[in-house]
């Protein structure tokens, strides 16, 4: 597994970072199906994979919990476990100081490796201030409870550089793949905290899974130029070459996964010139077919009117590439009466939890008003 240097600690952070937002479910919830996941875990521990990446919410609160199980068969000093302050839950010191406690007694830890508050954003830079946040946090790090303190970030490169000057940060961790590079003003972030000598970790290189078959175009031209490597390799490798980056986060569900995964980085290889010339003719083809921007991350769930939103726009992405209106409709109808499109009332509170900033209201209606048509 190729390792790299943190900061001439002597750490030796794995390339590839188990993220523990997607890991299998129990049918019908978002449990965690711990038998699954622990083969999931042990795979990439025993493939070399020594950075774990939780969050107070993922799998609604069950991520920690599980983790916390999952690696305490293994020496305490052979992982990094990263875990992240929920900024949009402080509304008072004392909530800052409650959940890093209970995330310490959910994870069954003495300390974190990496800790970092969650999604930050020019709103969350206000709560930070108001709340004592990082003051906090650096006091947790003095006395040894956290060893790297850093954030996770959705927001504009402006908003990144108040956060930057704000504080002494160790690493931050921010949405960057190949197709964001632009859209997403992934290139600006990143160059933003090169500049500042912030080490990067990548999450979404695989964009939620849509970079792992983007249209059928698209991964023709992928596939003969690389017949023997999966199309999710090429993003893996796109964000791996970067040399500021510490650590790439895959959110795994599957042990098929995890081979292809580990593989990559065991026999890594950077991207050629003509590597990199053959993405930007794959992206070329895959940016004629309208998709929405969504990761799946489910900041957006619950709805309060009982819509599928990253369902519902997942099905209609299959749609977008060519999997055709009947399959989009059997797909949503799956779901159960009540959490279609047309559900929606436009209410806006899934709007403010979007790290993408789709405008998901309307693209509500527009799906719903497809699917009426014959």
């Amino acid at each position: 597994m190729l390792k790299r240097e943190y900061k001439n600690t002597g750490d030796q952070i794995s390339v590839l970072g188990l993220g523990c937002m997607r890991l299998p479910k129990v049918e019908g919830s978002e449990t965690i199906d711990r038998a699954e996941a622990q083969k999931i875990v042990d795979l990439a521990y025993e493939r070399g994979v020594n950075y774990f990446d939780t969050a107070y919410r993922y799998h609604e609160g069950d991520s920690e919990l599980f983790i916390g199980e999952a690696l305490k068969k293994y020496p305490r000093e052979s992982f990094h476990l990263a875990t992240k302050m929920p900024m949009w839950m402080v509304n008072s010191p004392e909530d800052v100081k409650r959940i890093f406690e209970d995330q310490l007694s959910r994870c069954q830890v003495e300390y974190f490796d990496f800790y970092l508050c969650h999604a930050m954003n020019a709103t969350y830079l206000e709560t930070m201030k108001k709340h004592g946040v990082y003051e906090y946090l650096k006091e947790e790090k003095k006395a040894g409870r956290i060893r790297y303190l850093g954030f996770s970030f959705h927001d504009s490169p402006e908003v990144l550089r108040q956060i930057v000057e704000y504080g002494e940060w160790d690493f931050a961790q921010i949405q960057l793949n190949y197709l964001d590079w632009e859209l997403q003003n992934a290139k600006s972030q990143y160059e933003i905290l090169t500049e500042h000598g912030i080490p990067v970790v990548v999450m979404e290189p695989v964009r939620g899974g849509a970079l792992a078959s983007l249209c059928e175009e698209s991964d023709r031209i992928l596939k003969e130029a690389r017949p023997d490597h999966s199309i999710a390799s090429w993003a893996v490798r796109y964000v791996a070459s970067l040399p500021n980056v510490m650590t790439v986060l895959s959110g795994m569900s599957t042990l098929q996964q995890v081979e292809d995964n580990t593989a990559t980085m065991i026999g890594f290889e950077p991207l050629t010139d003509k590597d990199r010339e053959t993405i930007a003719a794959a992206l070329e083809a895959y940016r004629k077919n309208k998709t929405i921007p969504c990761t799946g991350c489910r900041y957006c769930m619950d709805c309060p009117f009982g819509v599928d939103i990253p369902g519902v726009f997942k099905a209609y992405n299959t749609f977008a590439i060519g999997g055709g209106k009947d399959r989009m409709r059997n797909e949503i109808a799956a779901f159960g009466e009540g959490h279609g499109p047309d559900e929606c009332k436009s209410c806006g509170k899934c709007m403010k939890l979007c790290p993408q900033k789709i405008q998901i209201p309307d693209r509500m209606k527009e799906i719903a008003e497809l699917l009426a048509q014959k």
